[in-house]
């Protein structure tokens, strides 16, 4: 029996608001939706951006992200459908491993280790947050400027300056910097995976997003690929936003699952 449970995970510098159009979208489809916050992360994002330099959002790790989402998937009635953004693909993608999730989809997701590209607009995007020179446990702010060219790039600067002022927060240095050793078992039997990617996105270009996808190659389990042309890395919020929605329902609704 397929699971109608769905837990979408946000990534760096969002909070769940994030995915207010989507969790109505499938929850007008049948399913129970969930978009719990990252630690820290359950206040409003005038409330976050106020608060920067808080000193408790420089101490949290990828691991505390973790462990925070696999206890609060562990208290489900079913295992649920994992959908994450950027770093919270990448939270799919490990969680997947601890077998407690029916199915998972990671949109413009952040890679594992072993999976990386030196594409000019890859590195000049997380060069800031992951930079050795910055202090470690102080929070990064994200700059309109900075936003504009890792997140919407494409869009009208209307829609990209309504994009910042909604969701973008502060984020912790930790999170990125333990991300480059975040290991996963390519070849190990999992649950079904999509990886979707944005054809003009600068943080995750599209190809890395492929190399990621063959990695799981060695794997007998179910691992497509899907890839928008014109998406940038706000792919969830940008115009357009419906069709990869439904493309995910399809896929979540294939026989074949």
């Amino acid at each position: 029996m397929k699971s109608k449970t769905i837990v979408f995970i946000h990534g760096m510098y969002m909070t769940p608001l994030c995915w207010e159009q989507w969790i109505d979208r499938f929850q007008g489809n049948g399913y129970t939706c969930l978009a719990p916050a990252w630690p820290g992360r359950d206040q409003p994002v005038d409330t976050l951006r106020k608060n920067h330099p808080d000193p408790q959002l420089g101490k949290l790790t990828l691991s505390d992200v973790l462990d925070h989402m696999t206890k609060t998937i562990k208290t489900l009635d079913e295992k649920p459908i994992l959908i994450g953004h950027s770093m919270g693909g990448l939270v799919v993608q490990l969680l997947l491993q601890k077998e407690i999730a029916a199915a998972g989809v990671a949109i413009s997701s952040a890679p594992p280790a072993g999976v990386f590209t030196t594409k000019p607009s890859f590195l000049k995007s997380n060069w800031p947050h992951i930079t050795p020179f910055a202090a470690q446990n102080v929070p990064i702010e994200m700059t309109f400027e900075r936003f504009q060219y890792t997140f919407v790039n494409t869009l009208p600067l209307a829609e990209q300056r309504a994009a910042f002022e909604k969701y973008v927060v502060p984020e912790s240095r930790g999170v990125p910097r333990e991300s480059l050793t975040a290991k996963v078992d390519f070849a190990k039997e999992r649950a079904p995976l999509l990886l979707v990617a944005g054809s003009t996105d600068n943080i995750i270009p599209a190809s890395l997003n492929k190399s990621n996808h063959d990695k799981y190659k060695p794997s007998p389990s179910k691992t497509d690929f899907k890839e928008f042309e014109g998406r940038t890395h706000f792919i969830t919020g940008q115009k357009g936003w419906e069709e990869v929605a439904d493309y995910i329902l399809s896929w979540l609704n294939d026989k074949e699952m």
